[in-house]
Parts: C-alpha cells; structure tokens; sequence
C-alpha cells in the first residue's frame, strides 16, 4: 500500500491516474495536481475505483512542491508535466523523502536540448537518502528501452545495431495538431537529428533522413530519423552497440505545416517584442493549436512502436522485431484518452507499481533499462499494451554493413 502524487492534468496524466486508481492494493491514496486546479478535478469526478484528491501547484517552484509533498506524504512522485520541471520536482523528492518517476528527460526551457546529463547527476544524492529516481518510464523512452534490455536478455550475447520505429497511423480530424504537448512536440522535431555510430554521435540537418518503413497491421509510412532521449541511455547502458536510431513516422500534411511555421518563425524559442511585451513565438502556436487530449473522443486507427535489433547469439547472426499496436479508439474506451498519451501512461503507471512492490527499487538515479526486464513484461499485456516478437526474420533496414 502506498500513497502517490501525481504532478500533471493533461493527456498523459488522465491515463495515469485513472490507471492507478484500479491498482488500490498498491496506489492506496492518489492526489492529482497541476498548475490548474479544473482539469484536476474533471479527471477525478471520471474515477470510481477510489477517491482522488486533487489540488493546485506550479512544479516550476520548489517551495510549492515541498509544501504540498509535506502535507500528503507520497511514497512516490509521478511527474508527468513539462519537462522543464523535471529538477524542480526531484529537488522537492529530496527535501522532502519521496521516490521520483517520470516519462521524459528535463530540458532548459530558453535551449531546445535533449540530455540526460542534468538528472544523472543528481544520482549521489538519491543514492545519499536513500531515494530512487526512474527516468524515462513512458514508452519511448520506456517499453523501448525495456524491450530492449528484454531482448538481450532472452535473444542476444550481443547487440550490435538498434532501430526503435515509431509510427502513429491515426486520423484526428484536425488540419494540423500535435499528439502531445505541442512545444515539446515542435521543439524536438525542429532539432538536428542524431545518432549513434562506432562510438560516435552522427548529426544531420532535420528530417534531412528519411525512408518507408513497414508497420504491422499498418503497412510503409513514410518514417524520418529523430535523436531521441532513450538513445543516450541505451549505448551507455547497454555496451557494444555499433549504431542506434529512431525513427517517427509524419504525414506529408503534418510537414507540409510545419514547414511553413518554420518559415515565418512561428516554431522559435526566441523571445521577441510584441506590442510592448515579450512574447516567445512557439509558446504563443502552442495556446493556438488544439489540446492533445481534447483529440480522443474521434481519433481513429492505431500506433505501432517497436525495436528492430540485429546482434549475435551463440555466435550466429540474429535479428529481433519486438513490438506493441495501439489503438485509438481503444484507449478512449478504457481511459478517455488517445493512444499516444495511453502508450505513455500506462508504462508509467507499471513502473510506478515496479517501483511501489520493490521490485525495481534501489538507491539512485536510473533508466528502465538497468532493471530486469521480465516482471513489466509479464504484466504490461494486461493493462492494454501487448507486446508482439518476430525471431529471426528479415527486417525493414538493409544498411547494416553500410
């Protein structure tokens, strides 16, 4: 039994917390709380299983996270708001003796970069008190890494190359919108792509690589080459790997928008001056586009995101295809939400439960891939995400020896 605080009102936060309120033997007391208070409370009023509370607070102040932490007393801290606040809310974990999960590594609000190196190291200090931090508990990062971690356990003496595809095959109706918060969205995939290669990090320009890639149950869509946060944590956890990638499926529509929101600076982080004020131009697109989880209730079709690995075992060549379909229209019927918020959500929630019967619990700042695999793999079926594997199989990339 445990009491946790879920820090987050959006998309991925309805998905937690209305999963975590049907695990009562473990989440026994649940508070919900966000910047606003309202949406807070529309989630709760949707939840029987059990009560949860909800309450007010700006994760961007540590003050406020510890007074609110010392007057519930949580075992444990899911935050899924923004990523700016990832240190905030674990310097609160801190001061005030509280486990920490989140889905996606901290960023500086005034530079658009993806690094784990700010959370890894506030790894003394957890280990000082007594604290875990998980890192990354979404799916991507988190059931990839975990998938991958799974496949060199049972499939692999060596990984070599690694390939996570992300495809979402869904229509929401809307001329153009994001599936998850659209700064973050916008900010990641404006970036320079990055992979990893023969011990090195490979820039490209953005969506410069890009190539049709078959999904199960969905066939080729078009999928372009990302950095994504889990790459870091993968080659430094899982030694020996010769390249890593990731790739995202876009419509031609969606980069059609994108493009000319580029052009005319809508998507800039850079403040500017604007009738006497200053105003950030991606902040001010984000208020314009639709809410991420106001697209559920008539999203259509499916995601699929897997890893395609390539490795040896028992000295012989071998390949492995591991990987979950989702469907829209299913997380609407079982959480009112969207599949890429259900696809995060849930992974959160197990690794929260992971974390909460000691299964993966020890001292410190980790990545879901140093933990065994095989207890979220046994249970993740069950809350909506099964997982499917093809052994030894051609796979989509034909480069390996490029």
């Amino acid at each position: 039994m445990s009491k946790i605080l879920i820090i987050g009102a959006g998309g991925v936060g309805n998905v937690v917390v209305k999963k975590c309120a049907r695990e009562k033997q473990v989440f026994s007391e649940i508070l919900l709380a966000s910047r606003t208070k309202s949406k807070c409370d529309k989630i709760a009023s949707e939840i029987h299983e059990q009560e949860v509370k909800t309450a007010q607070v700006d994760a961007d102040h540590v003050p406020e996270l510890i007074s609110l932490m010392r007057e519930f007393r949580p075992d444990l801290v899911i935050n899924v708001a923004l990523p700016y606040q990832d240190l905030t809310i674990m310097d609160a974990c801190l001061q005030t003796g509280t486990h920490y999960l989140d889905t996606a590594n901290y960023e500086p609000r005034d530079v658009a970069k993806f690094e784990y190196k700010w959370q890894w190291a506030y790894y003394d200090k957890f280990e000082k008190t007594g604290l875990m931090a998980l890192l990354g508990c979404g799916f991507d990062p988190g059931v990839t890494g975990i998938y991958t971690a799974y496949a060199l356990k049972h499939h692999f003496d060596t990984i070599d190359y690694l390939d996570i595809v992300d495809c979402n095959a869904g229509d929401h109706g809307k001329a153009f919108a994001t599936n998850f918060n659209p700064e973050i969205n916008i900010r990641e995939i404006t970036q320079k792509g990055k992979y990893w290669e023969n011990g090195k990090w490979i820039e490209i320009d953005p969506m410069s690589v890009h190539m049709p890639i078959d999904y199960p149950n969905i066939g080729p869509k078009e999928s372009y080459l990302l950095y994504h946060e889990e790459l870091e944590s993968l080659v430094k956890n899982i030694p020996g790997i010769k390249r890593a990638r990731f790739w995202m499926t876009f419509s031609q529509n969606y980069i059609n928008h994108l493009t000319v929101l580029q052009n005319v600076g809508m998507t800039s982080i850079e403040p500017i001056d604007f009738q006497g004020q200053k105003i950030i131009p991606l902040e001010f697109l984000k208020a314009l586009l639709p809410e991420p989880s106001d697209l559920a209730e008539n999203y259509t079709g499916e995601t699929s995101i897997g890893c395609q690995i390539k490795g040896k075992k028992d000295g012989e060549d071998r390949t492995y295809y591991v990987w979950n379909n989702c469907k829209h229209q299913d997380a609407w019927k079982d959480v009112r939400g969207q599949g890429v918020s259900y696809t995060t959500g849930v992974p959160a929630m197990l690794g929260a439960k992971m974390m909460m019967t000691g299964q993966w619990m020890k001292p410190g700042v980790f990545n879901v891939e140093e933990f065994d695999p095989d207890p979220f793999m046994k249970e993740i079926g069950k809350y909506g995400l099964p997982w499917f594997e093809r052994i030894d199989v051609p796979l989509a990339f034909r480069d390996y020896h490029d």
